[in-house]
Formats: structure tokens, sequence, C-alpha cells
């Protein structure tokens, strides 16, 4: 019995290290998902900002990368 009671007492603490674990782990990925996200809207906006303030280079951008792309996917 003793030794049954030893190895179900190790097993908890392996499965309690194991969900420590996974816990900080989900905590550091949430962290990082909302540093992603800020920075994703800080980008949105600084493109917003660019676009608002050089309207005409922006077409121009706008139109060559259009370009560029369409030579790229027609594979000729």
């Amino acid at each position: 019995m003793e030794t049954i009671e030893k190895a179900s007492k190790s097993a908890h603490e392996a499965v309690d290290k194991v969900a420590s674990a996974a816990n900080q782990a989900a905590e550091a990925l949430g962290e990082k998902g909302n540093q992603l996200k800020n920075a994703e809207q800080q980008l949105i906006e600084n493109c917003r900002s660019y676009v608002r303030d050089n309207p005409i280079t922006s077409l121009g951008i706008a139109a060559a990368a259009g370009f560029l792309l369409s030579r790229l996917l027609s594979g000729r």
C-alpha cells in the first residue's frame, strides 16, 4: 500500500507541475497576443495618417504595388 501511495503522490506532483507550466505558458501567450494586437493597431493608425497626409504618394504606391502583384501572380 505504501508504494501505491508514493506513486500516487508522485503522479499528483507531476500533474501539478505540468498544470502550472501550462498556466504560465497560457499567460505568456495571452500577453504576447495583446502586444501584437496593440502593434497592429498602431501600424494601421500610422498607415492611415500617412495616407491622409500624403494622398498622391499613397495612390502611386498602391498603383505600383498592384502592378507588381499582377505581374507576379500572372505567371508570365
